[in-house]
């Protein structure tokens, strides 16, 4: 893959180590300048040259210094918005990448869309297989789930562990190799992106339409 995204340099994982925990403000000052330049620079690199494999991704967001929430310094957030409350994620830390989509924060009109989406034994049916395929390719499938079976619906319905869910969660981490320093980062996460995008897109067609 060509561009400017030449993978995380190895000094990147030195600036996390100092962001370890909760660091005080001074050593946060500190590390500020080279974050920037060795954790996130690469994320955004990465994220253009993912766009650059496919129009599809081309609306991201790569979470700065400032936007990091307490006690996260040694993680690197990004986001390609799908559609209304679908993103695909890239997250870089210690362990290396990990990859997911998630359907969250959904408004109600959305998680009705989505309870009528999966009780309809079509399109419940097509979630049910995807699923089941990402989990056998290493995904962990997980999001907000309702206590209780979802009221209203049998007990024993095929697909009551779908019902229960309000958000969709999916990901995968890709681990922390030498290929995590090169070009090649790049690539594995449009492969694991093109993995996902059955989901997503099911998730778009059903229930994140205007």
């Amino acid at each position: 893959m060509t561009g400017d995204f030449e993978g995380w340099p190895r000094a990147a994982f030195d600036v996390l180590l100092q962001l370890e925990g909760d660091p005080p403000a001074e050593v946060r000052r500190r590390c500020r300048r080279d974050r920037e330049e060795l954790v996130r620079r690469p994320m955004i690199e990465l994220l253009n040259a993912v766009a650059d494999a496919d129009s599809a991704y081309e609306d991201f967001s790569v979470w700065g210094y400032g936007e990091v929430l307490v006690g996260a310094w040694q993680r690197q957030h990004a986001i390609v918005r799908l559609a209304r409350n679908v993103e695909l994620s890239v997250r870089f830390d210690l362990d290396g990448l990990e990859v997911g989509v998630a359907w969250w924060y959904a408004p109600a009109v959305q998680i009705e869309r989505y309870r009528t989406a999966v009780a309809e034994p079509g399109s419940g049916r097509r979630l049910t297989g995807i699923v089941r395929k990402l989990e056998r390719e290493g995904f962990v499938i997980s999001g907000d789930l309702l206590k209780r079976p979802l009221r209203g619906s049998p007990a024993d319905h095929p697909r009551a562990q779908l019902l229960r869910h309000r958000s969709v969660i999916a990901t995968r981490p890709l681990g922390c190799d030498d290929w995590i320093h090169t070009p090649a980062a790049a690539d594995r996460v449009v492969s694991a992106f093109s993995q996902l995008r059955p989901l997503a897109g099911w998730l778009v067609k059903n229930v994140s339409r205007p």
